[in-house]
């Protein structure tokens, strides 16, 4: 069975990420690597939910799709999620 959601705490980081800016590594289940700046979350006519991020174009990445969000925004609230 694969998930198709994340936890709402895990959801919640992402939103911070979102509002306040913050530069982002994320670590996709892949092992892809995409950093940019965390813009916003959006969701797709099938309830998919995926973060948008600028690295000098819009990238969407789905939620479900991440393994490890680290922040490379100096002084931000936290540094490193997880996603299990």
């Amino acid at each position: 069975m694969t998930q198709d959601t994340i936890s709402c705490e895990l959801h919640d980081l992402v939103e911070v990420a979102c509002m306040y800016g913050y530069r982002l590594k994320l670590i996709l289940k892949n092992n892809q690597i995409i950093e940019g700046k965390a813009v916003d979350i959006v969701s797709s006519t099938e309830k998919r939910e995926y973060l948008v991020i600028d690295n000098d174009s819009k990238q969407h990445i789905e939620l479900i799709q991440l393994a490890k969000m680290e922040v490379l925004t100096p002084n931000a609230k936290f540094s490193e999620v997880i996603f299990q």
